[in-house]
């Protein structure tokens, strides 16, 4: 069981010991640890596990039925979902757990199956044999569209159970063998989506599993940038094109339509399918008395391989089909790599100061977080606690040492931003100048960290 999924797996056990038959959704992004999850659960439950496939309602029930007969339960050719539901539930006294992966599938070419499924499970209410576990990485079809087609019935859905990204911790613990800064590497690409880190092995450097794994032809990542976009979404001329330019460093709505000659309102409407999916981000000042310092809004794109495909492969594609892998990273990755790799240590960042606020550890107890994106200069993470008191934090990766100057940036950014710093945290993947060490050791609200610390 791969580490970060407790909770999750102690919540599906909730249900399953709750008296009755239950319907659980389980939903999240693809690679994101469903299936491993739900396998663990039914370890030590019988049932059965079905992957639907993306065909007709007919051959659905053909390969269902075929299925389990493969497992021993006779059923005829083309059963209906009643007696598959039966037929399971029949064997054996305890109470079962039927899976049903990607069942999208399903709903989207029979309308009828819901409500069977909905049927049987008040029909064994009372029976207490039987829980259903749908699962589907559609997360906007789950949230919109879903109880939608349910209506009346949607109260008959047990609970919703969202798999979200593990943490970087989770992503240390996965690979032993790479130092603390390779790990901060892995995560700007790989993220916190556990299926994706199989694809990589810590026995190596990351720059040769960007290689050997990514920019290969014959790796399973080499597309996965461009398929995560593509099985989702229509018109993909149009996403990729916004996409590509988000990638390029054009995050403003402006710089999007001078870049794409798309109009604002088509751009607006895309970008909007982008952030529901999760892919793209609307990223605004923290709301402070300095607003007119700050930038308007930023888009970033969320997903860590769709950003790095669509940074370094996307727009250099005809290189990459032409050049060695290592000649393409020596080219196009490793200059600008370490800047690419700031963007997520800061979310790295963001993660070790929420743990410490979890567990007390910080001068403040803050409820409320964000950051600031100013005309002159950022501040990568603000907290504030209930009675205003204000933590701002920077997050250096790319200096060879963060130095009092860069600390004295810090203080005019947020004089900028009119906020008064009550405690300020600095991370750095580097070290300290000894003038910035000092001061640290002077001033009680000043805290250097160091990436060994997190």
């Amino acid at each position: 069981m791969l580490s970060g999924r407790m909770p999750e797996l102690q919540r599906l056990n909730q249900y399953y010991d709750q008296k009755g038959s239950q319907i659980v959704v389980i939903y999240g992004q693809k690679h994101i640890g469903k299936t491993t999850l739900v396998k663990e659960f039914m370890e030590d439950k019988a049932g059965c596990y079905y992957l639907a496939r993306s065909c007709s309602d007919k051959e659905q029930l053909f390969q269902w039925g075929r299925q389990l007969r493969s497992e021993g339960i006779k059923k005829e050719d083309f059963p209906d979902p009643e007696s598959i539901f039966t037929a399971i539930c029949e064997e054996g006294a305890s109470k079962k757990v039927i899976v049903i992966d990607e069942f999208h599938n399903i709903v989207k070419s029979d309308d009828g199956f819901l409500d069977e499924l909905i049927k049987f499970t008040k029909n064994h209410r009372e029976k207490d044999d039987v829980m259903f576990v749908l699962c589907s990485f559609l997360n906007v079809w789950i949230e919109n569209t879903l109880p939608e087609k349910l209506g009346k019935d949607a109260c008959e859905i047990s609970g919703y159970i969202k798999i979200t990204d593990l943490a970087f911790t989770d992503l240390v613990h996965r690979f032993p063998d790479f130092r603390i800064e390779e790990c901060v590497e892995a995560y700007s690409i790989l993220g916190g989506i556990p299926g994706l880190w199989n694809q990589f092995d810590d026995k190596l450097t990351v720059q040769q599993n960007i290689c050997r794994n990514i920019l290969n032809p014959d790796s399973l990542l080499f597309e996965e940038g461009e398929r995560i976009v593509a099985e989702q979404l229509r018109e993909t001329a149009v996403y990729d094109t916004i996409l590509a330019a988000i990638a390029a460093g054009k995050c403003k709505l402006n710089d999007i339509y001078l870049h794409t000659g798309f109009s604002r309102a088509k751009i607006s409407v895309y970008i909007k399918s982008l952030t529901e999916l999760e892919l793209v981000e609307k990223v605004s000042s923290y709301d402070l008395v300095g607003k007119e310092n700050a930038q308007k809004a930023v888009y970033r794109i969320v997903h860590p391989l769709v950003n790095f495909y669509f940074t370094y492969m996307y727009p250099n594609m005809s290189a990459l089909n032409t050049l060695s892998v290592g000649e393409f990273y020596n080219k196009y990755i490793y200059p600008e790599f370490k800047r690419y790799v700031s963007v997520y240590f800061k979310k790295v960042c963001r993660q070790h100061l929420e743990k410490l606020n979890e567990r007390g550890r910080l001068p403040i107890r803050f409820e409320k977080s964000g950051e600031w994106v100013g005309k002159e200069g950022n501040i990568d993470i603000i907290a504030q606690d209930k009675a205003g008191k204000t933590l701002i934090c920077m997050c250096d990766w790319e200096k060879p040492m963060f130095t009092y100057e860069d600390y004295e940036n810090v203080l005019d950014c947020a004089a900028k931003a009119q906020i008064n710093a009550d405690y300020i945290y600095l991370y750095t993947a580097s070290r300290y100048d000894e003038r910035l060490n000092l001061e640290a050791k002077v001033k009680t609200n000043l805290k250097l960290v160091m990436i060994s610390d997190i």
